[in-house]
């Protein structure tokens, strides 16, 4: 599968939603209970900057296979050259590495984006997830036990990061 990542555009953002709310019933990476719309979306989009904080799409041809956007992490001057890192791939295209690409593809971008830090908050039930980071040198450098629910069960948060 050859993949490109290009910058997401505003008129990619009903996409990158819906892809995003493809992932909410399993419960594993996001949480979010409910689908979410494109307008309430609109500001986390407008966000994303191309030259510090991007937002690529993964493509397919011409289909959008997914998304990765690397995010402010804390939202405070002093973290500026750590980022918080999202992957999230069109059901149709997991389990083909794409994560793996998707990785390997930003980690070569982030010397360009003044980043030398990524972190990526991930549930501790997402197996496929924790190991795809841990495979890369990600570390667990939190452990938030317990402090989502989802259906009735309580569920503990990761966070993973690596220094580059």
């Amino acid at each position: 599968m050859s993949i490109r990542y290009e910058m997401a555009t505003q008129a990619q953002l009903p996409r990158i939603v819906e892809i995003y709310n493809q992932i909410i019933p399993s419960r594993l990476a996001t949480a979010d209970l409910e689908p979410v719309s494109v307008a309430s979306r609109q500001a986390w989009f407008n966000a994303f900057n191309p030259d510090t904080r991007p937002l690529w799409v993964m493509k397919d041809g011409t289909q959008i296979a997914g998304w990765v956007g690397l995010e402010s992490f804390y939202g405070r001057p002093a973290y500026h050259k750590t980022a918080e890192i999202s992957i999230y791939i069109d059901e149709n295209f997991r389990h083909r590495g794409l994560g793996q690409q998707t990785i390997d593809f930003v980690t070569k971008q982030l010397p360009d984006l003044g980043l030398d830090g990524l972190v990526a908050f991930i549930f501790s039930h997402n197996t496929p997830s924790q190991k795809l980071f841990k495979h890369n040198g990600f570390e667990v450098w939190g452990h938030l036990p317990d402090v989502a629910e989802m259906d009735g069960k309580r569920r503990s948060l990761d966070i993973l990061g690596k220094h580059f």
